[in-house]
């Protein structure tokens, strides 16, 4: 089972620049979406079915234009869950979980905290996410949680760690958080198959960052523990030029 995790800062505008015709190459059987900054009504959901993917759900922000998660699968699941239960996550637009048969897919947009009101909003949701996980494992063992975590984990995630030290996305307490998030139960599947620098996903449009490689690792597929065995390939992709972000991809054998 391939699964590949992208944030498309925008799926209209990552659809005019070829998305479509990269999907049907990289050709996952199951792609997590975030940041789609569009209602279901306003995307050629058409040209997402001809591209092989007849089951999208869709779980966008009330505020239109903004935030939203999706998934697109080829096969249909068992199970559908919109949202987390909890209001403030929900409005949002930042959680959607699909279930099969053995395994879990979760596409998960975390808040970014770019001022103070918002790292506290995002320090928030961090802590209420990893109870609300912490519940969900019980039902649901076999979980893979994939997306946009805006969380760089190490220095090696980071092109500068050490101007970046105050940076929101490497602060102590988020990096604190993530490597607490992991020891509860959960594999950063790119790291457990790579050790090596200079591996981003994501890259700041000013300076020329991502022609240089300037760029920060803040995109996750994170697997449950028990799925351990399972994890045969994990890798970017960073040739896909559709965002700021690039798609990184996990592959799992059952």
């Amino acid at each position: 089972m391939k699964i590949i995790s992208y944030n498309v800062n925008g799926i209209r505008a990552a659809m005019k620049k070829g998305f479509i015709d990269w999907l049907q190459q990289a050709n996952p059987d199951v792609i997590c979406i975030q940041e789609t900054k569009a209602m279901e009504e306003q995307v050629d959901v058409a040209a997402i079915v001809d591209a092989g993917y007849p089951y999208h759900y869709w779980y966008s922000a009330q505020k239109k234009g903004y935030s939203g998660v999706a998934i697109f699968s080829k096969t249909e699941p068992k199970h559908i869950e919109y949202g987390t239960g909890i209001d403030y996550m929900d409005f949002e637009g930042r959680n959607l979980r699909i279930d099969f048969e053995d395994v879990s897919v979760m596409s998960l947009y975390l808040p970014s905290g770019t001022n103070i009101a918002r790292l506290e909003h995002k320090l928030k949701y961090m802590a209420d996410f990893q109870d609300y996980v912490n519940n969900l494992k019980k039902d649901l063992p076999n979980l893979v949680i994939c997306g946009d975590y805006n969380i760089c984990h190490e220095a090696i995630d980071i092109h500068n760690p050490v101007s970046n030290k105050n940076s929101s996305g490497f602060l102590p307490v988020e990096r604190k958080w993530i490597g607490e998030f992991m020891d509860s139960g959960f594999i950063d599947s790119f790291r457990h198959l790579n050790k090596e620098p200079h591996n981003y996903t994501w890259w700041s449009y000013r300076a020329n960052s991502r022609a240089n490689n300037k760029g920060w690792r803040i995109d996750y597929n994170m697997v449950a523990a028990p799925l351990q065995e399972n994890i045969k390939r994990a890798v970017i992709l960073p040739e896909a030029h559709h965002s700021d972000h690039c798609p990184h991809m996990v592959e799992l054998s059952f």
